[in-house]
């Protein structure tokens, strides 16, 4: 008692710290108490105490029926029964006490009961379950009202809140009680309409109970006085936001396959359109206010949304119900008419899709009701075009817009430019040109010399880009008039970066449509011309420069000293081009695809030329020695080298890029010997050799001896991450190649002896991710590639060892890449038939296997993230794929050892029931269910969390010597 009373003075003193003591640090030090507080087994008693204290501050209920929430959600295990039960007669009072508010309090100790519900099958409530006994709360005490409704309200919330620490069978359990007293809750709701003043609380509470989906007949609702309430709220001089939920929930309700469907709940629907249907007037009302306006929005939309299977059949009540929608999309405020947005795609599927006409029979029936559609949705769609076009103008103030305000506005162009390739899947690319092509030439009139007028015609332009991919390459009409203007146009900076996008997004078109070789000119100077106006449209350029040239590459071999000198003054920047680093690599990339298409002579000669520009400051700083080499900023050297792996990339010509490789080789070597401590740089340079090795293959000749001889020597000083990621490539493109056996042995021995000696612990795993990742990225390249090398070597039972120290690590991409290494060892038999190897792989696993399956076990119960549960569960089932009832037998021992208060006897056999499943060849989906049951309810809490993995101790394995 005398702990209680101090714990209850410390929490309040810590209380009045956080919220008003001058000092940062007092504040910060009281909220970590207050923290770790709420953690403990006295909060539970100390937050009661102080909740039920007539003298507690607003602050200190806040925080307690906070406390109390929490430990009801997380906690309720420790707690003995008799304990439950007292506190369910306390959180009893403490709803009646709270009934008029505080409202904070009030709610949180409400989700505290409903949550205490979740826990506590329904005969511990007085023998009929929470709503039973809430109904008779309130027949008994019907003053607090409504505290009950808000308890009411969170009830089917709760069924969905995996916050809650409930295992799942009891989740399942609490579900079925809820819906078996839908009828009860639904008369205490109709019950509470009486009283006036608690009608919105009643339809929000309505409004809960619907979004459970369960069967209630439609016809049932469709005269449910709750129903007719809140449809009459509609009308109401103030629209009840709590009328809106619900009509919206019963739209979503009407729908859902779970209560049967739009087809059975039909009498509902019947109801529920007009009603919508008669606000229709009040969308464009200018004295109604705009969040009413924004309510009335939302259920048009979600009609749409709900209803659009029955919408596409194109019947005149469906068309009632598109052109409401169209008035929606038209209303001025962007909020409110992209609400639209999701109707229109969903309806734009449903009618071009082939598989919506399945059920007219034969092919010519569902053709000619496709068409019919098309016809009937045709003029909608073409309205919605002129209607969403106007959106993505630029705003006059657009220089002033914050930029929050810019991200906002780009973001809403990309949605209507979704809505537009929806028009355009519809009304066919080029129908929806000639709509825009329109809006273009109107642009381009009000241009005239003044770049002020520039915004309409950078909209249409915009616009006309979004569906580049729906117009025809073929088509003649209006795409060559859009060319002949696009030369007219001022060179306003966000208009010139519009009009090289859509050059670029209209590359093909130019390819297949320019026999006129002076479009392609016309084009190239336009882009020339934006490389010199802005960093924007320099950017916008490039890329299309990359788009022309990849596409129209046969027609640009007679271009390429043209080409050659963009390309050597942006890679140089010299002249006035604003072209950045970055963006050059499009530049890089356009000329490698166009030289790609000579013949191989005029390919090495132009590779020759293309690479001078890149060279030659690299060789002038290694010139100056290795001392100047050592001191150089990394980018001052990678920004050559990744053009120079672009070159290795996209030059598909492999002697020609042998060759270069061979040439350049020198170079690389001066920069890894110098450079190796730099990780930037050897990122760089082994990208460039990774992609040489790539395009090459067998012609690299004696190159790739020595590049592996580099980096098996460089590696033993500078662990650098990347000489194993070039390694999987020499292994994926050599590793069958008998005359590189020597070679690769070495390779390989020598990186994974030095690696796992590196790897010799947890700790050592979490400091060095990326040598992990890409060391296992690498082992599972040779399992696939090499296994002849590597299977048989000394290495294998180590690196087999090292990954069973480092399957825990936090770090994704490294654990992923060890689960994936362990299950392609698990999976051997499946990609190589070669029994040997089997057998080898089994004298490793096999005196492994109990500590590997604990350690898997404990990763998918807390080890590891849940979001690796997929991950950990795939290496598991092939595990137990391989080795069958020995696998089975490993899972049992490692089961076992979790104590039954943290996991039931009937979720243990769950499991290995799925284990079993999985040895007989059951698909891994289909495991799922009880492999992520098992793993919720070890992780239901921290307690049981701790409890769990103390027992599996998947970590004790971090102090063993690897073999």
């Amino acid at each position: 008692m005398e702990r209680s009373l101090e714990l209850q003075n410390t929490v309040k003193e810590a209380l009045n710290a956080l919220y008003h003591h001058p000092d940062d640090a007092f504040r910060m030090q009281a909220d970590r108490w207050l923290q770790d507080f709420q953690r403990t087994i006295d909060a539970w008693q100390v937050a009661d105490n102080l909740l039920h204290d007539a003298t507690s501050n607003l602050e200190t209920l806040i925080f307690c029926s906070q406390t109390l929430r929490s430990k009801v959600q997380r906690d309720i295990e420790e707690l003995p029964s008799e304990a439950v039960r007292a506190l369910q007669d306390s959180l009893n009072i403490l709803l009646k006490k709270f009934h008029k508010g505080p409202p904070k309090v009030r709610t949180q100790i409400s989700i505290a009961v409903a949550a205490l519900a979740v826990h506590v099958p329904a005969e511990d409530w007085r023998g009929g379950g929470i709503v039973s006994w809430l109904r008779d709360e309130m027949n008994s005490h019907p003053g607090y009202v409504p505290g009950f409704l808000e308890l009411l309200t969170v009830l089917p919330e709760e069924v969905f809140n995996y916050k809650i620490a409930a295992r799942p069978e009891r989740r399942r359990q609490f579900e079925k009680e809820l819906t078996a007293q839908m009828e009860v809750a639904l008369n205490i709701l109709t019950a509470c309409l009486q009283i006036n003043e608690l009608k919105e609380q009643v339809l929000e509470a309505f409004a809960s109970w619907l979004r459970l989906k369960h069967k209630i007949p439609g016809p049932v609702l469709a005269s449910h006085p709750l129903m007719l309430t809140a449809l009459s709220s509609l009308h109401s001089e103030i629209l009840s936001e709590a009328s809106v939920n619900v009509i919206s929930e019963l739209i979503h309700y009407s729908a859902a396959g779970s209560s049967g469907g739009a087809a059975v709940n039909m009498p509902l629907i019947q109801v529920i359109v007009p009603q919508i249907m008669s606000l229709k007037a009040q969308l464009s009302d200018s004295s109604k206010d705009e969040e009413d306006v924004k309510a009335i929005a939302r259920l048009f939309a979600d009609m749409g949304d709900s209803y659009v299977e029955l919408i596409a059949n194109g019947s005149e009540e469906s068309m009632l119900i598109v052109r409401a929608l169209l008035d929606v999309a038209s209303h001025p405020e962007y909020d409110i008419a992209s609400m639209t947005f999701n109707f229109w795609h969903s309806l734009q599927v449903i009618l071009t899709k082939r598989d919506s006409y399945i059920s007219f029979g034969n092919e010519a029936s569902a053709e000619a009701e496709r068409n019919r559609r098309l016809q009937v949705f045709c003029p909608a769609y073409e309205s919605l075009v002129s209607l969403v076009s106007s959106r993505v103008q630029y705003p006059e103030d657009y220089q002033d817009l914050s930029l929050e305000d810019l991200k906002e506005f780009k973001h809403s162009r990309y949605a209507v430019a979704d809505v537009l390739i929806d028009a355009a899947s519809v009304l066919g690319g080029d129908a929806t040109l000639k709509i825009l092509y329109m809006k273009l030439v109107e642009g381009v009139a009000c241009c005239g010399n003044e770049h002020s007028n520039w915004r309409l015609a950078e909209a249409a332009l915009f616009c006309i880009r979004a569906i580049s991919n729906y117009v025809s390459v073929m088509e003649a009409e209006v795409m060559p008039q859009v060319m002949v203007l696009l030369p007219r146009l001022p060179q306003q900076p966000q208009l010139l970066q519009t009009v090289c996008l859509t050059i670029g997004a209209y590359s093909k078109w130019l390819d297949a449509a320019s026999s006129d070789p002076s479009i392609l000119a016309s084009v190239l100077g336009i882009l020339t011309s934006g490389m010199g106006t802005s960093e924007d449209s320099a950017a916008a350029a490039a890329l299309a420069f990359k788009y022309i040239c990849d596409d129209c590459r046969k027609k640009l071999c007679g271009y390429l000293d043209g080409l050659y000198n963009v390309y050597r003054t942006a890679v140089n920047g010299e002249g006035s081009l604003k072209v950045s680093a970055e963006d050059a690599l499009h530049l890089v990339e356009a000329l490698c695809v166009v030289i790609t298409e000579l013949p191989q002579d005029d390919a090495k000669k132009a590779l020759e030329m293309l690479c001078l520009p890149v060279v030659t400051p690299l060789q002038d700083i290694i010139n100056q020695g290795p001392e100047i080499l050592q001191k150089k900023h990394a980018r001052d050297l990678t920004v050559h080298i990744d053009r120079l792996a672009y070159i290795f990339r996209y030059v598909n010509h492999p002697e020609a890029v042998a060759d270069a490789i061979q040439r350049l080789w020198p170079i690389f070597k001066t920069i890894f010997d110098v450079r190796a401590w730099d990780m930037r740089t050897m990122e760089s340079v082994c990208r460039a050799c990774k992609y040489a090795v790539r395009t090459s293959k067998r012609f690299m000749g004696i190159t790739i001896g020595a590049m592996l001889e580099e980096i098996q020597a460089l590696y033993q000083q500078h662990q650098q991450p990347c000489f194993l990621y070039l390694s999987s490539e020499v292994i994926k493109i050599f590793g069958s190649d008998p005359s590189c056996a020597i070679y690769l042995h070495n390779l390989i021995e020598a990186l994974f002896n030095r690696t796992v000696c590196l790897l010799t612990s947890i700790e050592e795993f979490t400091s060095r991710p990326d040598v992990a990742d890409d060391c296992f990225l690498l082992a599972s390249r040779c399992i696939r590639y090499c296994p002849q090398l590597f299977i048989p070597s000394s290495i294998f039972p180590s690196l087999v060892d090292c990954a069973m120290i480092g399957i825990t690590v936090q770090h994704r991409e490294a654990s992923n890449s060890i689960l994936t290494f362990l299950s392609d060892i698990f999976d051997l038999s499946k990609s190589i038939k070669r029994e040997e190897f089997t057998s080898m792989r089994d004298s490793v696993i096999i005196p492994r296997g109990a500590r590997i399956t604990k350690i898997l076990i404990a990763s998918l119960t807390g080890a590891l993230p849940s979001s690796r549960l997929e991950t950990v569960t795939y290496a598991l089932l092939s595990l137990t794929r391989a080795y069958r009832v020995q696998a089975l037998e490993w899972a049992k021992e490692s089961v076992s050892m979790i104590p039954l208060t943290a996991v039931a006897e009937v979720e243990r056999s769950r499991f290995l029931q799925a284990m079993s499943d999985a040895a007989s060849g059951a698909d891994v989906n289909s495991l799922m269910v009880p492999v992520e049951e098992l793993s919720d309810v070890c992780r239901r809490n921290r307690t049981v969390q701790e409890i769990v993995q103390g027992a599996l101790n998947p970590r004790e394995l971090n102090t063993v010597t690897v073999s």
